[in-house]
């Protein structure tokens, strides 16, 4: 496979606000291999999709203060020689479809009907290409870009996708087993920083998470509250962590609810309301979850929760546990 390195002047002229609307920009691999190096680092840059843009700037502006560098945002020269150090980490890898991947339950549609939803075993992934744009930390459109040509996905089918490989599988035994086939369907390594405590930043849109010596670790971009339900300003704690979680929807705690909506327990899976994990916080009502809509990070509102892609999410879980302090701030 070819060698990909890191143009400096073509990421030095990357624009660092929010990603282009449709057509989008060619995938570039330069930036493409930043980004799966910052993932790997735990400087999560959001989808890895090759193209600049403002989670970008927030995980290269958190390695630069996990390092000790200037914080701009921008891939500098100092910058660029602590990702040259990971070159090894290749942008992409080419791998055929195993059989566990087109396993399901797979829902398409998914009904829009609470109830209707209430009525299924799980929320899981809409087809088999949306689960494998989860396992890779990308989406469904840059895997179609990665392989042009290519009309149908089954077993044995041969794709180019984003290098989210973990280094390790070694998940602990006592760990629940569909909590470790979760974390092994998103690639997310087991070997993942403890926190001191976590501060979620509303002016800069991430969750950091900070170890022993109050030293940033790692960092993740997240939807974190709206006008009608702001981020709760203030000190709290983790009270625990609830995996493949259900959901409750209880309608009088929506601003937005519908006039006659009933309460209704949706079942468990990726695309539920909060994904694969809740996290729950000391502010009643309040936790840290992953999405069904991984694009949206950073982009849209949120009903006050901390909202992550599912794989940073699942990273979070395994770094906090019950009384970690949480500093919401401004």
């Amino acid at each position: 496979m070819r060698e990909w390195v890191f143009g400096v002047a073509a990421l030095f002229a990357a624009p660092a606000m929010a990603q282009a609307p449709s057509p989008k920009p060619p995938i570039d691999l330069n930036i493409l291999h930043a980004q799966v190096i910052l993932d790997h680092l735990g400087f999560g840059p959001g989808i890895l999709d090759g193209r600049a843009g403002q989670s970008l700037t927030a995980a290269v502006r958190g390695l630069q203060e996990a390092r000790g560098l200037k914080v701009t945002g921008v891939i500098d020269p100092a910058t660029l020689a602590v990702l040259h150090q990971y070159r090894a980490l290749r942008p992409v890898r080419t791998l055929a479809v195993g059989a566990t991947t087109m396993q399901g339950p797979f829902v398409d549609p998914i009904p829009k009907d609470l109830d209707q939803q209430a009525k299924l075993k799980m929320l899981g992934y809409r087809n088999p290409l949306e689960k494998l744009a989860e396992m890779f930390h990308t989406s469904s459109e840059v895997i179609t870009a990665l392989n042009p040509g290519v009309t149908t996905v089954k077993t044995g089918t041969m794709l180019r996708l984003p290098n989210a490989l973990p280094g390790s599988r070694a998940y602990p035994t006592d760990w629940k087993p569909e909590w470790r086939q979760t974390l092994n369907m998103l690639n997310v390594d087991p070997r993942q920083p403890q926190a001191d405590h976590i501060v979620v930043d509303k002016s800069e849109g991430v969750l950091k998470v900070y170890g022993a010596g109050n030293r940033l670790v790692a960092q993740f971009s997240a939807t974190m509250g709206s006008e009608h339900d702001p981020l709760p300003i203030g000190r709290w704690t983790i009270n625990g962590v609830d995996t493949n979680p259900k959901f409750h929807y209880n309608p009088k705690l929506f601003w937005d609810a519908k006039k006659g909506d009933d309460p209704a327990m949706l079942p468990p899976g990726p695309n539920g309301p909060v994904g694969v994990v809740w996290i729950d916080l000391s502010k009643d009502h309040y936790g840290i979850h992953g999405t069904p809509e991984p694009q949206t990070i950073g982009r849209t509102e949120s009903h006050g929760c901390i909202r992550l892609t599912n794989w940073d999410a699942a990273r979070v879980a395994l770094m906090v546990k019950p009384g970690t302090p949480a500093l919401f701030q401004e």
